[in-house]
């Protein structure tokens, strides 16, 4: 009996250290950062949720609330789809506009009494008709530890991506809301009036042109063109 002592301690202390990596992972801290060259992430959501939540998916038809979000930056429709009483959410923790190459950080979350396990994020590319930077259910890590993840922007699928600032922004209503930094181009003709691709995909990036005052599009090839990722994500859990 004397001879377990030694191992059954061991096995005690193994068991005790992990109980107290995973409860680490209750308390998290996020950080965005904008990874783009001249497109701005209108206010961002980002929460915490169960496993039978999500804001969007990659192949299906985008909802309601997400199409608000992806063509005008209104998150309050998925903010109260995804939320509920136990979700635990964020909602524009940059007081504003993310501007290009800025971070947002010390995003913090509480999964402890929830089991809110998966993180999701979302914010509209401005300017884009229908674009957006997503995050769509990532599993958190259960350890201490700093993680780093790569975001893409996604097309809704709502809306034909003409290029052209016209104010517009409500579902329904075409056209870019407006180029954040003032740098938009007008009289466009418009990069394309169809849209082929009708679920959440990757989006192709801007095309954009050179011409200030007419051309195919009111976006500006040398400042709004991107190609992903477009957003840095760190997950710290201590």
């Amino acid at each position: 009996m004397k001879k377990l002592l030694p191992f059954t301690g061991l096995f005690l202390l193994f068991w005790a250290s992990l109980a107290i990596c995973t409860a680490a992972a209750a308390d998290i801290k996020i950080s965005v950062k904008n990874l783009t060259h001249g497109t701005y992430f209108t206010p961002l959501l980002v929460t915490a949720h169960g496993a039978d939540s999500s804001l969007f998916h990659a192949g299906e038809t985008a909802s309601d609330e997400l199409q608000a979000m992806a063509e005008g930056g209104d998150i309050s429709g998925l903010s109260s789809l995804v939320g509920g009483p136990d979700a635990d959410t964020v909602e524009n923790p940059a007081g504003g506009l993310l501007a290009p190459g800025q971070t947002v950080s010390n995003i913090l979350l509480n999964t402890d009494q929830t089991g809110n396990m998966y993180l999701s994020l979302v914010a509209m590319l401005l300017p884009t008709n229908d674009g957006f930077v997503g995050l769509d259910s990532l599993k958190l890590p259960t350890m201490a530890g700093t993680y780093t993840y790569y975001l893409n922007g996604y097309d809704a699928g709502t809306e034909a991506n003409d290029e052209l600032i016209t104010g517009g922004g409500a579902p329904g209503l075409a056209g870019i809301p407006f180029a954040p930094a003032g740098d938009g181009g007008m009289n466009g003709t418009g990069v394309t009036s169809t849209e082929s691709n009708t679920v959440v995909h990757i989006h192709r990036g801007v095309l954009g042109d050179d011409d200030a005052d007419g051309g195919d599009s009111d976006l500006d090839v040398t400042i709004h063109r991107w190609l992903n990722p477009v957003a840095q994500v760190t997950v710290e859990i201590n």
